[in-house]
């Protein structure tokens, strides 16, 4: 009886802790977190918007997800895990097998709009380098991306 009461108490502790170990971004919510930071740039302007996707505590940074944005020649205008690279021109880095992702992402912008591209790239919360899949949105002569890593 008392291996019972263990066991249902571990498992009711294993399920109740189950929130604190948020699950990774999905696809859809690194898209919606795109079309909301696009909304966003409509409803506030740009200086509001690029402020609140760079603010690392803000709505545009959940778990592993966050915006980057970046003008039509590969510039940071805002980022939501790495204020650093504001102002940097990053068109020609690469991931960690040599793609040059960011040119890959505007010259898609630039042709289509809004697309996916994929690379590889340090997780922000496990550190690991992993699969990335960003979807990108084009507005006012910006960029707004969000990716999800894949396992």
């Amino acid at each position: 009886m008392k291996a019972l009461f263990r066991t249902l108490a571990v498992s009711a502790a294993l399920i109740m802790a189950a929130p604190a170990f948020a699950a990774d971004g999905t696809q859809e919510e690194a898209t919606a977190m795109v079309k909301k930071a696009v909304a966003h740039l409509k409803a506030n302007g740009k200086d509001k918007t690029l402020a609140e996707i760079s603010n690392n505590k803000g709505q545009f940074v959940d778990r592993d997800l966050y915006i980057s944005v970046y003008d039509m020649k590969g510039t940071v205008l805002a980022h939501g895990t790495n204020g650093k690279l504001i102002g940097k021109d990053v068109s020609a880095l690469k991931d960690a097998d040599g793609k040059e992702f960011i040119k890959d992402i505007v010259g898609k912008a630039k042709a289509a709009g809004k697309g996916t591209s994929d690379y590889k790239w340090p997780n922000p919360v496990s550190k690991e380098i992993q699969a990335k899949t960003v979807y990108f949105e084009k507005a006012d002569d910006m960029v707004f991306s969000s990716g999800y890593y894949r396992k």
